[in-house]
């Protein structure tokens, strides 16, 4: 595949450009708003063309474009590409409201493009493999699950998603939506009500967010909890299912790297189940997206998926702002 890309973007460099070219596509071109950082991105990253125009950058020959900017960004953009014939690839989230993500998706269908949401999580072996032992009932009924997702900001991200609500900041928008999908994913259920508590403890400026506790109910009857935060530089990741005839503890799995433990727990005993591989979660998402442009399933994580994700955290906002439960069902339905 040829891809642009939209947004000269950390994600792009550290994980997409290397994914793309372990699988042997080509990367095309570079977008960025900034003449001179689209310039020196090209040229850091072994890229040819750059520009600054999102009209040139969709019309490049390409067979799809992965955006990366901003999130109040994604939207114009991913339009654009899918407007082109291009396949849209489009980080999360989606968009800044609902109604705006349900647009995209629903452009894209009608220009009768592929358009995928990069939740990378769900494309991780533990991950998979977490979904098999559920699915197979080997822990019985899904009673809960809870999530702890609480890291560090990187330094070299601690610019925007701090200090700029325009642009989509704090923890909610960028870790919450993770957690979102991960949890429908691995209960093959939807949210229908969310309750949750923000904080600013030391990162967040200008009333921006940098940790949450959310407590969700599921369309299956499943309680779930989660820990988000950016300032939590000793913690240990971990994801953790309980049913009716067992539990899973899984622990380091929910980062950007293959890595990772998941422990079964029932009336055997415990046992270290390990995943079928350990593959690139980046690479595994991008061979997915391959087949899915040439007619072979699905993308990993679809626009509907990034739609519900999306809502998941616009749900946990509203209810921190409003401090009362949130109807995730009825925030959808309304969102046109």
């Amino acid at each position: 595949m040829k891809w642009s890309l939209i947004g000269a973007s950390d994600i792009a460099a550290t994980r997409l450009i290397p994914a793309m070219r372990e699988l042997g596509h080509e990367v095309y071109g570079v977008m960025s708003s900034s003449a001179d950082r689209a310039k020196i991105y090209a040229a850091e990253n072994g890229i040819s063309n750059f520009t600054t125009s999102l009209e040139e950058a969709v019309n490049w020959p390409v067979d799809a474009v992965y955006v990366s900017t901003t999130n109040e960004l994604h939207a114009e953009q991913a339009i654009a590409a899918a407007k082109a014939k291009k396949h849209v690839l489009c980080e999360k989230p989606l968009a800044m409201e609902i109604a705006t993500a349900k647009k995209m998706v629903e452009i894209a269908a009608e220009c009768g493009v592929v358009f995928a949401t990069n939740h990378h999580l769900r494309c991780s072996g533990t991950h998979r493999k977490i979904r098999e032992i559920i699915s197979t009932g080997k822990i019985g009924t899904v009673y809960s699950a809870r999530i702890n997702h609480a890291v560090s900001l990187p330094e070299r991200l601690r610019g925007w998603r701090l200090d700029a609500a325009a642009k989509g900041a704090g923890v909610v928008l960028d870790i919450v939506v993770h957690d979102v999908d991960t949890i429908r994913a691995a209960l093959g259920a939807d949210i229908v009500e969310v309750t949750t508590l923000v904080s600013t403890q030391s990162l967040g400026q200008n009333g921006i967010e940098d940790s949450s506790m959310c407590s969700f109910r599921m369309s299956n009857g499943a309680l779930v909890s989660t820990h988000e935060s950016f300032v939590v530089p000793y913690g240990v990741t971990s994801f953790e299912i309980n049913g009716s005839a067992g539990s899973i503890i899984a622990t380091n799995v929910m980062g950007q790297d293959p890595v990772g433990e998941i422990r079964l727990r029932t009336a055997a005993g415990d046992q270290i189940v390990e995943p079928d591989d350990r593959e690139n979660l980046y690479v595994y998402s991008l061979r997915k997206f391959e087949a899915a442009t040439k007619g072979n399933g699905s993308p990993a994580a679809d626009g509907k998926d990034g739609i519900a994700s999306l809502a998941g955290a616009v749900a946990a906002l509203e209810s921190a702002k409003q401090k009362k439960t949130i109807d995730v069902v009825a925030l959808t339905q309304g969102a046109n």
